[in-house]
């Protein structure tokens, strides 16, 4: 095991409509993708479609689509440890332009504990929040072997705060800023009093506010992709986490805005692609982005 991601499984239904239907309507879509999700779930299959195949503690189900997510991991040659639950979760997606419609069908009631794992020689672990107590566990477990922690910080949950505690980077979105009422500036000032080593808060087209090694503060600009070209802007941040991942393993003599500007030409892939699966870069696609895209003004 070289890096241990824990989420939440989905099965997404990503599909391209001018509007949805209503009341005894039919409409039919002009485009549309089928693939697995979920935030921790897509970032271990980005860093496992970059070449670090991770290990998988995920909820899995004893049903077609259950089946259909163990054939997914498994081309990525993902090992994946099963958290049981009864029914597999769905997402149908509507992407529009920079936004995106999301519907959930979500079944987290965990019917056993979660499995102990060895992590001998794990690296990193990246968690973002879904079975808390697994996180929780983890994370602090990871934490005290001196193994990277990372957190998804896509929406405020449960163990958030706790969690933060046992965390080496967290890369949150704007959404938990809003939660917590905080400006992105002050998120990282709260990052920093939760021990936090590395925090940075993703702002879209806006680029990402964060603070380095050092805890000085700085500002990446976001990678100038045509308005024209942008397909599909869901799970472009998980395939941010995953690939800043795979990059501190791949390159741990690296800085962290080394790793970030890679994660970053990894997502200006996957907003040019519909559904995850399309939306993962090989490392090519991510030198080829780095090498033709300008930062934006």
């Amino acid at each position: 095991m070289e890096a241990l991601f824990i989420g939440q499984a989905y099965i997404d239904v990503t599909f391209v409509a001018d509007e949805l239907p209503s009341g005894d309507e039919k409409k039919v879509a002009r485009e549309y993708a089928v693939s697995f999700g979920g935030n921790a779930v897509t970032a271990a299959f980005a860093c496992a479609k970059l070449g670090i195949a991770p290990d998988l503690l995920a909820s899995v189900a004893d049903d077609w689509l259950g089946r259909m997510f163990i054939d997914m991991a498994a081309q990525y040659r993902i090992s994946v440890h099963h958290r049981k639950v009864r029914e597999s979760s769905l997402s149908f997606i509507m992407p529009r332009g920079d936004k995106r419609a999301i519907v959930r069908c979500r079944d987290d009631d965990y019917l056993h504990p979660f499995p102990p794992l060895n992590l001998e020689k794990c690296r990193a672990l990246h968690v973002d929040g879904h079975q808390t107590d697994a996180a929780l566990h983890y994370a602090h477990t990871c934490r005290q072997a001196g193994i990277l922690t990372s957190l998804d910080g896509g929406g405020l949950r449960e163990n958030t705060h706790e969690l933060l505690a046992y965390i080496d980077v967290a890369v949150v979105a704007e959404r938990l800023c809003e939660q917590m009422d905080l400006t992105p500036a002050q998120m990282l000032a709260y990052l920093k009093t939760r021990g936090v080593h590395i925090g940075g808060v993703t702002m879209g087209e806006r680029g990402m506010l964060w603070y380095d090694e050092t805890g000085t503060r700085q500002h990446m600009p976001a990678l100038a992709v045509p308005s024209e070209k942008v397909v599909d802007t869901n799970g472009a941040g998980d395939i941010f986490h995953g690939a800043y991942i795979y990059s501190a393993l791949a390159h741990p003599e690296a800085t962290w805005a080394d790793h970030f500007r890679f994660a970053r030409a990894a997502s200006a892939y996957a907003i040019q692609h519909l559904g995850n699966e399309t939306s993962l870069p090989a490392l090519s696609d991510v030198e080829a982005i780095q090498a033709t895209l300008v930062e934006m003004g």
